[in-house]
């Protein structure tokens, strides 16, 4: 007889990491492998960083920490915060986390569960989606077009908010898309959420360095009256390249905050506390390397869209911010999955398909320019070569 785990049926992945492992596997194979599949930086994290760990460890911080964070990380993400959003902010409001995925995953579960729905943006993040599944919430796409430049309709998004939702996650800039909202549809959804006063919103703003040709990041944490019930996400992993650091945080209103930090004592009890030290000194440290991954990504970005829209039957607006680029390939006469494992397994190039961002990706496959010029220009020049031997 089957273990009763129905729950456990409902829960998704991210299948960027199996794209990642099948492209390890070929590699260790021996095959050349070009992966622009993952959204992690090619970079290094800064030496002074990396230093602030090591010296954290000598220092003997081996030991617990509060589950909430230490609290001179907790007011560097404030001093951040006030910096790059002009908000003033409490650290008892901060909460530090074993990455960005973990403030999703306390936000959802905590509004989710049976008979409620929870809007997330598709294409959007497979997170939000297999999460709101798994508490049994029904999953409300809101849809991310790319007549819109991959932003959100503010319209469109306040159109699907009824009396069973409880929840909205909002992401710009945006993965897969690369999109960002412009401030006037941000605005316009900031205003429109005043008709719905019981409903929390989730903000993911991880990518809120990353834009481009002077676009604007606009947080959410900017509008007075959202800000009883907004849950802000972010973390280190993509702005200080520090992926495999598992170091995020998030800002919670107070009527939530003390049920974050009951979750955290419940299942990861506190983050990593040399990393904590690390973490202090990417925020108060100099940014000169993430104004140096910044250019080069910038000038990535201009050169994966240049290259994409020569190739045969595809098309690719220009991302705005973040590290993706989301070409269109339905001139291709490809479904995106099967287009993104046969390069992959022919060609030795890692994409991801659209779908595997939601329903709404169909016809698009995913481009990551967090790896260098050269290999975006030789995987492209793959991809070239097998969509012209294909027609």
């Amino acid at each position: 007889m089957p273990l009763p785990i129905e729950g456990f049926s409902r829960i998704g992945e991210e299948n960027a990491f199996a794209v990642l492992a099948r492209a390890t596997e070929l590699a260790s194979q021996g095959r050349d492998i070009i992966n622009l599949g993952i959204g992690q930086p090619d970079f290094s994290t800064p030496p002074h960083i990396v230093e602030a760990a090591i010296k954290a460890l000598k220092d003997g911080h081996h030991g617990y920490t509060p589950a909430n964070g230490i609290l001179p990380l907790r007011e560097a993400v404030a001093r951040r915060t006030l910096q790059t959003t002009g908000v003033e902010i409490s650290p008892d409001n901060v909460m530090i986390m074993p990455g960005g995925k973990v403030t999703m995953f306390a936000a959802i579960l905590m509004f989710g569960q049976p008979g409620t729905e929870i809007l997330y943006p598709d294409p959007g993040f497979p997170i939000y989606r297999s999460m709101i599944e798994f508490t049994g919430a029904k999953p409300i796409p809101i849809p991310i077009r790319e007549e819109n430049g991959f932003a959100f309709s503010a319209e469109e998004t306040l159109s699907l908010v009824n009396e069973k939702t409880r929840l909205v996650i909002i992401n710009s800039p945006a993965n897969p898309t690369g999109g960002v909202t412009p401030r006037s549809e941000v605005e316009k959804f900031a205003a429109g959420m005043e008709e719905h006063p019981g409903v929390a919103i989730l903000s993911d703003e991880i990518y809120d360095v990353m834009t481009y040709d002077g676009e604007e990041h606009v947080s959410l944490l900017t509008f007075p009256n959202l800000r009883d019930r907004l849950i802000l996400l972010n973390g280190w992993s993509k702005t200080w390249a520090m992926t495999g650091w598992r170091m995020g945080w998030s800002i919670w209103p107070d009527a939530l905050y003390d049920n974050v930090r009951k979750l955290a004592v419940n299942a990861w009890s506190c983050v990593n506390a040399p990393a904590q030290h690390a973490g202090i000194a990417a925020i108060d440290g100099p940014q000169d390397a993430v104004a140096e991954m910044m250019a080069a990504f910038d000038a990535r970005r201009k050169l994966t869209v240049e290259l994409a829209n020569k190739l045969p039957g595809v098309s690719c607006i220009t991302p705005k911010g973040a590290f993706y680029a989301f070409p269109n390939i339905k001139e291709t006469g490809w479904q995106a999955k099967p287009l993104a494992s046969k390069l992959l397994e022919d060609c030795g190039v890692a994409v991801i398909g659209g779908p595997d961002f939601g329903i709404l990706g169909e016809g698009y496959i995913r481009l990551s320019y967090a790896n260098s010029s050269e290999n975006i220009e030789r995987a492209i020049n793959r991809i070239s070569e097998f969509l012209s031997r294909d027609a």
